[in-house]
């Protein structure tokens, strides 16, 4: 996820790693976004709306590893909540499948349904019932409420000493939790990962500031920044699906309560303020007609990587979606009932110092 920030500089905001989502209604936005465009008598300004393919990139991503897989009866297996509140989303994503490839059987099960039904097979292959499943694909185990006992742990653990690929592996997805994040972003480790200067150079201009609360001297003095100046920062856990960032003024109470050891498990991250744009929010329950607030809008780029300790096999950008939210709401997550799903309206700048 990133924004345009001051300057119009692109600025990371978190690397998501688990439950990708919203590639199913993103892409179902931009034909109905066109429409009122056209509607409206705005015809001419359809090209400026990008194309978002970003269904069938996901998708595409999944069975390119139910290929590497090569066993024609195996399944996909989505892993999802109790309640899926989210489930319009994740049906697009079974329908493409089902519709597309007809000979690849999608199924959808809980980590209690999985302890349940799975084991492995001699050669360590997932079985659920008398079914080879060959990719996994999370869309719930991201946070500590969907393990409600000792039997929804051991399921993941099934899970990932499989041969099924997962999407993500654990590796994948303690890559994507804000730690590591942080780490990411401090001085020389980025070669680790990139050869040429010039794009070690790019990368590392996306990145805001990113500071650990360890308990050293760097987390001291990053805890001791924070009380002075909290409205410059926003605090987060290594947590994933909205709702649990500590912002601004609300930092130093947070902080505080915390022992050296709780506070270990937080990063702090530069407080990032993108530019305003005015539109309106439409949403069930909201005003009749809506009224024109003050917005701000985070940019997501999905991505498709196969591979193994030792090979990248593919590793492609799949689509985007875009959130937009209130500019006075902190958190932007969609599931969390704080943002809406929009789509970008790309402008020249060239052509917009014109008509200044």
């Amino acid at each position: 996820m990133a924004h345009v920030s001051e300057g119009c500089a692109i600025k990371q905001v978190e690397i998501n790693t688990v439950a990708s989502s919203f590639a199913g209604i993103a892409t179902q936005l931009v034909p109905q976004q066109k429409f009122v465009l056209s509607e409206l008598g705005h015809a001419d300004k359809l090209h400026n709306m990008p194309d978002n393919n970003a269904l069938a990139g996901l998708c595409d991503g999944m069975v390119k590893a139910w290929d590497i897989y090569a066993k024609p009866q195996a399944v996909i297996l989505f892993i999802i909540e109790d309640v899926s509140y989210n489930i319009c989303d994740q049906r697009f994503h079974e329908f493409y499948i089902r519709e597309t490839y007809p000979h690849i059987k999608v199924l959808r099960r809980t980590l209690t349904e999985v302890h349940r039904e799975g084991k492995l097979g001699q050669s360590k292959e997932l079985l659920l019932g008398s079914q080879e499943v060959a990719v996994i694909y999370f869309r719930a185990g991201y946070e500590p409420g969907h393990y409600h006992s000792q039997a929804e742990w051991d399921a993941r653990y099934l899970m990932e000493t499989s041969l099924a690929i997962k999407c993500p592996s654990i590796h994948y997805h303690l890559a994507g939790t804000k730690k590591v994040q942080q780490a990411l972003a401090q001085p020389a480790v980025l070669e680790r990962f990139i050869n040429d200067p010039e794009e070690i150079k790019a990368v590392g201009k996306i990145f805001t500031g990113l500071y650990s609360l360890d308990d050293n001297e760097a987390g001291n003095a990053s805890y001791e920044m924070a009380l002075r100046t909290p409205e410059r920062f926003v605090l987060k856990p290594q947590r994933e699906g909205g709702g649990n960032n500590v912002y601004g003024v609300d930092i130093p109470d947070a902080l505080k309560r915390m022992s050296r050891v709780e506070r270990s498990a937080w990063i702090l991250m530069d407080l990032i303020h993108p530019p305003l744009t005015k539109g309106y929010m439409v949403r069930p329950g909201g005003d009749m007609p809506p009224q024109i607030v003050d917005m701000v809008s985070e940019l997501g780029i999905f991505g498709v990587v196969i591979g193994d300790a030792e090979h990248i096999v593919h590793n492609y950008q799949a689509g985007h979606m875009l959130r937009t939210k209130l500019s006075t709401a902190n958190e932007g997550g969609v599931a969390a009932g704080l943002g809406a799903l929009d789509s970008p309206y790309l402008i020249d700048s060239d052509d917009e110092d014109e008509q200044k």
